[in-house]
C-alpha cells in the first residue's frame, strides 16, 4: 500500500551525492568566463516577469529559476556542472552586442537577434510564440524608441526560430519588408512539425520537462536555456525571399548581409549570416555553448556530423578573419577574433571527433551502445566547457552516427524481429522467478547504486504488469537518481519525468497544437494532403478503391485539380489529373481544405458559408474524412 510520500520527489541518496561530489572536484568552477560573457552588455529587463497570453494565460514565467542563484555550489540532487551552466543561462532581458546589434535572450528557448538599420531593425529568429515575440519586441522599444521592422530571417526550419513571426508582421507599423530564409525551409519546418506533430510534442514534454517543477528536485535547465514557455500561439509567416547558395548578399534597411548555407547541420534547412560592415558572426544554431544534438531525443532527422563539421572549418576560412563579435540564436555571444577563430575550430573539431570515432569504433565491430559507452572526448575539448553535453551527450550523438550510417539493427539477429515490450516483460519476469523476486532482487541493486539496471529490469515487470505499484515506484526511485546524477539537463528531464509519470500517471492537460490555422496556411495544397495521407487510418479504408476530385482555388500558381484516390490503405494525389471517374468533387480555398480534413470546421459549415462546394456523391466525401485518424497527445511512455 503506497502513501502520499509515494508521488513526491524524493533527496538524493549517498551513492547519487558521492557520485556529484567526485564530479564536482574534477571541474574547474572558479572559471567565470561565461558568467561574465552571458552578463556583458545588459540593458534592461521586462517590468513584469510573466508573458501571458490575451487571455491571461501564463506563457512563460521569467522569474521560474531564479533559485539557481541561491546558492553558488550545487545541491546534492543536481550535477554540479548542470548547476553552472543553469546559472549563466539565467539572464532575461535585452543585451547590447556592438553599435547598433542587440539580443532578446532568455525570454523563449531561442534568442531574438536585432540589427538596427537606417530606418528601422532587421529581426532575426522571432521566438517560439506570438506572445514571447511580442514582449521581446516591446522590451527593445522600451530601451531603443519605436523603430519599424523592415526585415525578419529564419535562420532555420526549426519551430523556436520562426513561431512567433505573426507578432513581428503584427509589429511592422503597416511596412512591407522581406521575409528572408534558406531554400527549403518551408517544407522543413511543416515537416518536422505537422507531419510527426504529436510524437514530437509529447517527446518534447519529457526532453525539456515543463510539467516538472523548477527547482533542485525538479527542471533546472532546458540546455539551449533555463525552460521554454508553453501554450502560446504557434505562427508561420511564410518567407518572401529564398536564400540558395553560399556568397548570396541582400541589402536591407541599408544593412549588407551575406549568407553562408548550412543545410543537413543542425536542421534541414539552415544558414549562416555575416554582416561585414559589422564585423559580425551569426551562426544560427551551428555554433554553440554545448554540445548539441546530432539526434535530439524529442525526435528528428538524425544530423550529419560530417556536413556540420565540413561547414564550420567553411566558416572560419570564409568569415574567420573578417569577424570580431559572434552571436549564436541560443546562449551567448563571443568578442574577439582570434577567441573566435579558436572557438569555431574547437567546435568543428568536436562534431568531427564524434564522427570518425564512431566509424573508426563501428568498423572494428563495435555496436552502437558499446561505442556509447567506450567514447570519451579527447582532453583539448574535454576542457571547453562549450563542448559538454549540456543539450546532446557523447552518448547518444554517437548512437546517431551509427544509426546514419548503419541504421538500428546491429546485425544481432536476435534483435532482428525482437518481441513488443508488452509481450516480452511477462516471459522476461516469468524467467525471472516472478515478479516479487525481481522487485526484491531490484531492491538490492538499488541499495547498491546500481540505478541503470535496475531501471532497465523493472520495465519488464512494468511492462508485464502495470498495476504492479511496487515495480513503478522503484523505477521512479532509480530514474530519479540518475535524473540527479546527469550534467545533460534533456537527460535529467527525460529521468525526472518518467519518475513523476511513473508515480502520478499521464495527467491529460489539454491540447498542444503546432499545426494551427496559421502553420497550414503557409503550407502548400501538397503538403496539406500529405498530412491527410498520414492521417489515413489503412484500416478503415476496405478494398473498394474510390476517387474523388479537390479543386484548391487559391493555390500558389492559380486554381490547381487534385485527384485524390483512396486504394490499397493509402491516399494518392496527382495535381493536374482529369477528374473523370470521381464519384465526388469538392471546390474550395487552401484555408477550407486543411480546416475540413483536419476537424477545425465541419464541411456542412464551410459550404453553408459558401466557403466550399461540393457536387456528386456527398456520402464518399464524409466517408473521406471517416477514414482520418486522431493523433492523441496524452499517449503512455514509461507504462504500457
Amino acid at each position: 500500500m503506497s502513501d502520499a510520500n509515494d508521488t513526491m520527489p524524493k533527496d538524493a541518496t549517498e551513492h547519487t551525492r558521492a557520485a556529484n561530489r567526485a564530479a564536482r572536484d574534477m571541474l574547474p568552477l572558479g572559471d567565470r568566463r561565461d558568467y561574465d560573457d552571458a552578463a556583458r552588455g545588459f540593458v534592461g529587463a521586462p517590468a513584469d516577469p510573466l508573458i501571458r497570453r490575451a487571455d491571461g494565460t501564463p506563457v512563460l514565467d521569467l522569474t521560474s529559476h531564479d533559485f539557481v542563484d541561491a546558492s553558488e555550489e550545487a545541491p546534492d540532487t543536481v550535477h554540479p556542472s548542470l548547476w553552472r551552466h543553469a546559472q549563466v543561462n539565467n539572464h532575461h532581458g535585452l543585451f547590447e552586442v556592438a553599435e547598433g546589434v542587440y539580443q532578446l535572450r532568455g525570454i523563449d528557448l531561442a534568442n531574438i537577434t536585432i540589427v538596427e538599420g537606417e530606418t528601422g531593425i532587421i529581426v532575426i529568429d522571432p521566438l517560439s510564440f506570438a506572445e514571447t515575440a511580442r514582449a521581446a519586441l516591446a522590451l527593445y522599444r522600451e530601451h531603443r524608441g519605436d523603430r519599424p521592422v523592415t526585415g525578419l530571417v529564419y535562420t532555420h526550419s526549426h519551430v523556436d526560430h520562426f513561431s512567433g513571426s505573426r507578432a513581428i508582421l503584427e509589429d511592422a507599423h503597416g511596412g512591407d519588408f522581406p521575409v528572408i530564409a534558406p531554400e527549403g525551409f518551408l517544407y522543413e519546418a511543416a515537416a518536422e512539425n505537422v507531419y510527426a506533430g504529436t510524437a514530437m510534442t509529447r517527446r518534447a514534454l519529457y526532453m525539456y520537462g515543463p510539467l516538472l517543477a523548477p527547482g533542485p528536485r525538479g527542471q533546472v535547465d532546458a540546455g539551449l536555456a533555463n525552460t521554454l514557455g508553453a501554450g502560446g500561439s504557434a505562427t508561420l509567416v511564410p518567407p518572401t525571399d529564398l536564400i540558395r547558395e553560399t556568397g548570396e548578399s541582400r541589402t536591407v534597411d541599408g544593412v549588407e548581409m551575406t549568407f553562408q548555407m548550412a543545410p543537413g547541420t543542425e536542421a534541414p534547412a539552415e544558414f549562416l549570416i555575416h554582416f561585414p560592415a559589422l564585423r559580425l558572426l551569426c551562426v544560427a544554431e551551428d555554433a554553440n555553448h554545448l554540445m548539441h544534438n546530432l539526434y535530439t531525443l524529442r525526435g528528428a532527422q538524425v544530423r550529419d556530423a560530417a556536413t556540420w563539421w565540413k561547414t564550420l572549418n567553411q566558416t572560419i576560412g570564409l568569415f574567420g578573419g573578417e569577424t570580431d563579435v559572434l552571436v549564436g540564436q541560443h546562449g551567448w555571444p563571443r568578442w574577439g577574433t582570434a577567441d573566435i577563430r579558436e572557438y569555431l575550430a574547437n567546435q568543428r573539431d568536436l562534431y568531427k571527433f564524434i564522427h570518425d570515432e564512431t566509424l573508426r569504433l563501428a568498423n572494428r565491430g563495435l555496436t552502437m551502445t558499446e561505442i556509447a559507452e567506450e567514447l570519451r572526448l579527447p582532453p583539448g575539448l574535454d576542457r571547453e566547457w562549450y563542448s559538454h553535453g549540456y543539450y546532446g551527450s557523447l552518448s547518444h550523438n554517437a548512437k546517431a552516427v551509427y544509426q546514419r550510417y548503419l541504421g538500428w539493427y546491429d546485425s544481432h539477429p536476435a534483435h532482428l524481429n525482437q518481441l513488443p515490450p508488452a509481450e516480452a516483460g511477462p516471459r522476461y519476469v516469468e524467467y525471472m522467478g516472478g515478479a516479487d523476486a525481481v522487485v526484491e532482487k531490484a531492491r538490492a541493486a538499488y541499495d547498491a547504486g546500481d540505478y541503470r539496471w535496475v531501471a532497465e529490469v523493472l520495465t519488464h515487470v512494468v511492462f508485464a504488469d502495470p498495476a504492479n505499484r511496487a515495480a513503478a515506484l522503484l523505477q521512479a526511485d532509480a530514474f530519479e537518481q540518475l535524473g540527479y546524477q546527469c550534467e545533460n539537463p534533456t537527460w535529467r528531464n527525460e529521468y525526472l519525468m518518467g519518475a513523476l509519470e511513473l508515480r502520478n500517471g499521464v495527467r491529460n492537460l489539454g491540447d498542444i497544437q503546432l499545426a494551427t490555422p496559421d502553420v497550414f496556411a503557409a503550407m502548400s495544397p501538397e503538403m496539406i494532403l500529405d498530412f491527410a495521407g498520414i492521417k489515413l487510418d489503412a484500416g478503415r479504408t476496405g478494398d473498394e478503391p474510390f476517387a474523388l476530385g479537390w479543386t484548391v482555388t487559391d493555390a500558389e500558381r492559380g486554381p490547381a485539380a487534385f485527384l485524390l484516390e483512396v486504394r490499397n490503405g493509402v491516399l494518392v494525389y496527382t495535381r493536374d489529373a482529369s477528374l473523370d471517374g470521381t464519384v465526388a468533387r469538392v471546390s474550395s480555398s487552401k484555408a477550407a481544405l486543411a480546416a475540413a480534413l483536419f476537424g477545425g470546421r465541419p464541411l456542412d459549415d464551410l459550404v453553408g458559408l459558401g466557403e466550399a462546394r461540393v457536387e456528386g456523391d456527398r456520402a464518399a466525401v464524409d466517408r473521406l474524412f471517416g477514414m482520418l485518424d486522431d493523433f492523441p497527445l496524452w499517449f503512455p511512455i514509461v507504462q504500457p
